[in-house]
């Protein structure tokens, strides 16, 4: 799963992006308000984490061109003021959540998966599908009650098509979502995790789309 982190404060920053990735996150940081903006304008990320103050355009402009464009990637806020009045103007801008400086990453991983959570429309904390059990929170899979083990990659592919069930994702949203800035990509990188997803679980599970992509069919297309 793609996130961008805007944060200007380096210490708080490289934290962040360290427990992130631990987490299975693809991070692109940046510090900059400015260039935030015009990266949120030419890229997909699924969730945004968002400082407010920040160098050259203040967080709450960000988030406020971020929805006119109608772009609704659910967007979790950091901030150090811990105001009622601060907390309403940034939900009521299109905020999603809120955590107040210092926090705990392990709090913050939480919220961010919640929010991933409901912007896909579930109520439970893990995905369930022909058989396949998906926890977002530990990590884990099981196919048929049998606890199977993935690559870190293999997890984040096979959670990214759960999520889409019934949606062609193409072999580029994939790389996007899988992959920061300047990671190196294998040109048949994708291709090898399916080949072994497609081992480890039931083989018909991921469908391939010619020239369009990958499909876990819903129960109705099945």
């Amino acid at each position: 799963m793609r996130l961008l982190l805007v944060e200007d404060d380096e210490i708080l920053g490289d934290g962040l992006v360290a427990g992130l990735k631990m987490e299975g996150y693809a991070v692109d940081w940046l510090t900059n308000g400015k260039l935030a903006d015009e990266a949120l304008r030419i890229n997909s990320y699924e969730l945004i984490v968002l400082d407010l103050n920040l160098p050259d355009m203040d967080g709450m402009d960000i988030l406020r061109a971020l929805r006119a464009r109608k772009d609704e990637t659910p967007v979790m806020v950091l901030t150090a003021k811990d105001t009622v009045p601060d907390r309403v103007l940034g939900l009521d801008s299109g905020a999603d959540d809120f955590v107040i400086k210092p926090f705990d990453l392990d709090e913050v991983c939480a919220r961010l998966r919640a929010l991933a959570r409901r912007n896909e429309g579930r109520s439970v904390p893990y995905i369930e599908h022909r058989g396949v059990i998906l926890d977002p929170a530990s990590h884990q899979i099981t196919y048929h009650g049998e606890k199977v083990e993935l690559s870190q990659k293999e997890f984040e592919i096979l959670s990214f098509l759960m999520s889409n069930i019934g949606r062609v994702v193409s072999k580029a949203r994939l790389e996007e979502s899988l992959y920061s800035w300047n990671s190196d990509i294998e040109s048949n990188t994708v291709e090898v995790h399916i080949h072994y997803l497609r081992k480890k679980l039931d083989s018909s599970l991921i469908r391939t789309v010619r020239s369009a992509g990958y499909i876990i069919d819903s129960d109705d297309d099945a």
